[in-house]
């Protein structure tokens, strides 16, 4: 070999090797095929609160991803910002957006983050059908794909994380998890299976109580309606509320009688400053969070209700709702519900093992509170 021959070797041989991707097809929550070059480098959340599953896949920085989000987190759940921006600051600097349903989502907005995908819940998909958005994003290159925790969680959580695993190239992480939950929603559902004659207890569910001065927003066939059913419940909501989400009145609170209330929670001073809602959430105040409870049970829709006299009234984090940790509080509710047939099950220990195994910020305590301080 020539001593040209041989330095052209030579150089080639030391030319970086580019290994492209292989493009990747995901099938989302709605039947959609979608085909990327390869693994999402770039990502917006359609809400802000989709932090809370890219956490779990991008455990070392859930924001190396995400080119723009949703400016809902800070609001609806400022405790979980102040965990995460305090542990990655950058989380100020992420462009933020509209959102569909109002009508303030900026497409050249989206253009110029130039993004590899966007993740949309499945709620927000009668607006870009509305609106085109499906159709006017991929003629400029920017796939959608939904996903869903909300509609029903228990169908399609642990298939929404089998999706967002493959487009973020974590597929093992998103299996462990899936596995950590299933096992989770076990612990309650194998023993409430078990149970030949189960008495059912009737659970009045509030939406964010004291959100508004209205009563009462609750759920029908699905979200936190599935969970009490889940954990042995009976959801009084159901006969009333043809779809997930709806609202009864007081007087059928009344009517109704329930043995068990439960109100969704969480600290909204940026929605309802000086609301009524009750503020549970990570490192809540139990103490003037109990206060808020109480006083919501004031009102003329629930005075002389069983569950009020009983003391069998309790709050929880609202945000369960539209997360991968529904499963916690359907262990929680089958606890306050069946303390009887889950003397072992510990809701608070599963949401610590949660953080430590798949979260990259600290466990704080302050999920729920209850009226009577020895059921928490």
């Amino acid at each position: 070999m020539t001593f040209s021959h041989l330095l052209g070797a030579t150089a080639l041989a030391i030319l970086p090797t580019f290994v492209l991707a292989d493009p990747i097809t995901v099938t989302d929550i709605t039947g959609r095929e979608v085909t990327l070059d390869g693994p999402a480098d770039r990502v917006i959340l359609g809400e802000g609160r989709q932090i809370f599953f890219a956490a779990v896949l991008d455990g070392e920085d859930p924001f190396a991803r995400v080119v723009g989000w949703r400016d809902d987190l800070l609001q609806a759940s400022p405790e979980s910002y102040a965990l995460y921006a305090e542990k990655f600051p950058q989380i100020a600097d992420i462009p933020t957006f509209g959102g569909f349903k109002d009508g303030t989502f900026d497409i050249e907005q989206a253009v110029a983050l130039d993004p590899d995908v966007m993740i949309l819940n499945l709620e927000a998909k009668a607006a870009t059908d509305e609106a085109g958005y499906e159709e006017k994003l991929a003629k400029v290159g920017i796939p959608i794909v939904y996903v869903d925790f909300r509609e029903k969680p228990f169908e399609h959580t642990a298939q929404s994380m089998q999706i967002i695993g493959q487009l973020f190239g974590k597929e093992d992480r998103a299996a462990e998890f899936n596995a950590f939950y299933e096992a989770q929603i076990a612990r309650v559902t194998d023993v409430i299976a078990a149970q030949e004659d189960l008495d059912r207890p009737l659970v009045f569910v509030e939406r964010a109580g004291g959100y508004s001065e209205d009563c009462c927003m609750s759920f029908g066939h699905g979200n936190f309606g599935t969970f009490v059913e889940l954990a042995g419940g009976q959801n009084m909501a159901k006969p009333f509320i043809p779809g997930t989400f709806g609202t009864i009145n007081a007087e059928q609170v009344i009517a109704s009688d329930p043995d068990q209330i439960v109100v969704t929670g969480g600290n909204w001073e940026a929605y309802v400053p000086g609301g009524a809602w009750v503020g549970v959430g990570p490192g809540s105040d139990q103490a003037e969070a109990r206060r808020k409870l109480a006083a919501l049970m004031q009102r003329p829709g629930f005075t002389g209700v069983k569950a009020v006299e009983n003391g069998d009234v309790h709050a929880i984090w609202h945000q369960f709702y539209n997360n991968p940790y529904s499963f916690v509080a359907v262990q929680r509710l089958a606890t306050w519900l069946h303390p009887d047939l889950f003397p072992d099950l510990d809701p608070e220990a599963t949401l610590a093992e949660l953080h430590d195994r798949f979260l990259p910020v600290d466990y704080h305590p302050g999920y729920w509170v209850s009226l009577d301080a020895a059921t928490n």
